[in-house]
């Protein structure tokens, strides 16, 4: 499997936006309910809304093979806002290679901590990355109560290490 990541360009957000919601649809009830789901990712699609909402945020993007698989954002205040993989590429690196890739870049731009909300099962990922909780988040979507945590990482490098 060749994966590749580059820069996001406005002809991704169709595959991103379906990426968005397909994952979280995908996603087992043991972490959140149906009806969670639908406030997370509210169907139908709204590409005109994800369109808008990367081309503010352009992402990371990764490809296998030419097909899109997954994306990540960094913000220039070290915010990680998405994390998300393709439904049908979970557990195969995909993530591990955008966060290596984001913070390499977070890195070259001088960023001194990263910082992310974190679902149910985004936490043991960032978490296995050098990520704390700060807090637990229970926000209201749709009437629905969506559980993620604010965890944070600093890159800031200790009195005597080199860098990573």
């Amino acid at each position: 499997m060749k994966l590749s990541i580059r820069p996001y360009v406005p002809e991704d957000a169709g595959s991103l936006t379906d990426i968005f919601y397909d994952s979280i649809h995908a996603i087992g009830s043991e972490s959140y309910s149906a009806a969670q789901r639908q406030a997370w990712a509210p169907q139908p699609k709204d590409y005109g809304y994800w369109q808008q909402r990367l081309n503010q945020k352009p992402p990371f993007v990764a490809e296998v093979e030419g097909q899109i698989v997954g994306f990540m954002t960094l913000e220039a205040n070290g915010h990680i806002d998405w994390t998300y993989t393709h439904k049908d590429f979970q557990r195969r690196g995909i993530a591990s290679a955008l966060y290596a890739y984001l913070e390499s870049a977070a890195r070259t731009q001088r960023i001194e901590s990263l910082w992310v909300e974190a679902s149910l099962l985004a936490k043991p990922f960032f978490a296995k990355r050098g990520f704390h909780v700060v807090r637990q988040n229970d926000t209201k979507r749709l009437g629905e109560i969506l559980i993620n945590y604010t965890m944070e990482k600093s890159l800031k490098k200790a009195k005597g290490e080199s860098a990573p």
